[in-house]
């Protein structure tokens, strides 16, 4: 069973997904994957070159994330660019990563920050989203990411809203308190998704 798992920006769906890999769940992270597809020599990374220019390449051929960030976040067209290259790229990835590891384990996480929005919750039998308040996001990503206050709102503002990834949930991990907390919720959903 594939079970997706999703949250806003410093939600913190890395450390839950540690947490149930912590009970034998395996995880692919889309981030990681999308961080793959733009590495020196893939073809997406000349597309991206190509469209943006050269000011979103470093000296030593790897993609600027921060200068390609500020630009999709100022400009939706180019987000909406970026993504039509991107999401179904990823999507290929991400499938053949989920069939590889579903054979060995009980259940494994699709962890996506746009698991909804791309598509991808088509992927999953079941959703979890993890949630805080929308200060908890944004002290945490400041504090994380070294970006100005201004770029994490946009980056917020481009996410799908908190009570539209909720209404989406199959399940829902409240991450606003400390880690025993968390680590309660994720074992329960795992004895649950062990027993489908």
């Amino acid at each position: 069973m594939i079970i997706g798992l999703t949250g806003g920006i410093g939600s913190g769906k890395s450390t839950v997904a540690r947490a149930f890999e912590s009970l034998g769940a395996s995880w692919v992270d889309a981030d990681i994957v999308a961080r793959e597809i733009v590495a020196p020599g893939e073809p997406a990374l000349s597309a991206i070159i190509d469209y943006f220019g050269s000011d979103v390449a470093n000296q030593d051929g790897t993609l600027d994330r921060a200068a390609l960030r500020s630009l999709i976040f100022e400009d939706s067209s180019k987000r909406e660019w970026l993504e039509s290259l991107t999401h179904p790229i990823i999507r290929e990835r991400l499938v053949a990563h989920l069939t590889s590891l579903s054979h060995d384990s009980p259940y494994v996480l699709l962890v996506s920050p746009l698991l909804f929005e791309s598509g991808q919750n088509m992927l999953v039998a079941r959703t979890i989203v993890v949630d805080v308040p929308t200060d908890v996001q944004l002290s945490r990503t400041l504090a994380r990411d070294g970006v100005s206050p201004k770029q994490v709102r946009a980056i917020l503002a481009a996410q799908m809203s908190r009570e539209e990834r909720l209404a989406n949930a199959d399940d829902v991990i409240d991450n606003s308190g400390d880690y025993d907390f968390m680590m309660r919720q994720v074992e329960r959903l795992d004895s649950i998704y062990r027993t489908r």
